[in-house]
């Protein structure tokens, strides 16, 4: 073998010992996919603020994972940390207890009887998926038996693991996301709110019973009354761009009672006029017509609205 051709054979041999040392090298250097167990043990609830979106909350925050790792690495992204102590503090592992107020879109639709998701959605401060991915510890996740809501019941808790893009083709960020359910008391809403407006509809009909003049002013009472009300009870909620609930009702009950008015005006002009022939008719129709209409468009609306 010449001389060149010995130089040939030990710059391959030369290659092929130092291969498997750079591969190594190469992946060492390269970053590591970081998994973090994340898990939320909420122990209450505090006031629900419909019209800002909000809702304090009480929680355990545990984090575990094979490298060191702390709450300077995760990112609350829905809401502000008001206060937070360490509970264990391990490199690979902490737990914390938070108090924080969550920030959450209403859904007002069914308003008064509305039902909202309260979530808590936590991401990696810095790291995208390529460098930390969260995990469900499902071992610390839950909800305390003892934990409730003034107002509301709370009917399911879920956890997931999402991811969250903030520009087109970058990388996304693992986002875990904690959800619990609630509903808004029916029975107070009931006595609160409808019960009023169910005596001021019955007490307006019940008015057509009546064949004097002196119904107008009952009924212009009953529609002020409603008005009162619907005000109180809608100022609870902000300016959404679509009708609630508490909307179409209230729609319905001014029509009743805008109905009965509009009889009572009638009967007056002509018990004025001498036309009693016109206000027995008047009064026969209004009777019969008012009320079904009426309960009839109450029943469309809960049935569709609530079934």
């Amino acid at each position: 073998m010449d001389r060149s051709g010995l130089r040939s054979f030990f710059l391959v041999l030369l290659f092929l010992v130092l291969l498997p040392s750079c591969a190594a090298a190469a992946q060492q250097s390269a970053p590591a996919n970081e998994t973090v167990k994340i898990g939320v043990y909420m122990v209450d609830f505090n006031r629900v603020d419909v019209g800002a979106g909000t809702v304090g909350a009480d929680f355990y925050l545990t984090l575990a994972s094979d490298t060191p790792v702390s709450i300077n690495d995760i990112e609350l992204m829905n809401g502000v940390i008001s206060s937070l102590s360490t509970t264990r503090d391990t490199p690979t592992e902490k737990e914390y207890r938070i108090i924080a107020v969550l920030t959450n879109e209403p859904d007002l639709t069914r308003y008064p009887f509305d039902q909202h998701t309260l979530s808590l959605k936590l991401e990696p401060k810095l790291e995208n998926e390529s460098r930390m991915i969260l995990v469900i510890d499902r071992e610390n996740t839950g909800l305390d038996p003892e934990a409730d809501l003034p107002g509301w019941s709370i009917n399911g808790t879920d956890a997931y693991v999402t991811h969250r893009a903030y520009l087109s083709g970058e990388t996304p960020y693992s986002r875990a996301v904690f959800d619990y359910g609630i509903a808004r008391d029916a029975t107070s809403t009931v006595l609160k709110f409808f019960l009023p407006i169910l005596l001021i509809v019955i007490v307006s009909l019940s008015s057509l019973l009546m064949k004097t003049a002196a119904r107008l002013g009952l009924n212009a009472s009953m529609f002020l009354a409603a008005v009162l009300i619907h005000w109180r009870i809608a100022d609870d909620i902000p300016l959404v761009a679509y009708a609630t609930f508490l909307d179409i009702f209230m729609i319905i009950t001014y029509a009743t009672l805008v109905m009965v008015l509009i009889s009572g005006i009638l009967i007056l002009k002509y018990t004025d006029t001498g036309e009693t022939e016109k206000v027995r008719e008047i009064n026969f129709w209004s009777i019969r017509i008012i009320p079904a209409i009426t309960i009839t468009l109450y029943l469309i609306v809960f049935v569709f609205l609530l079934g």
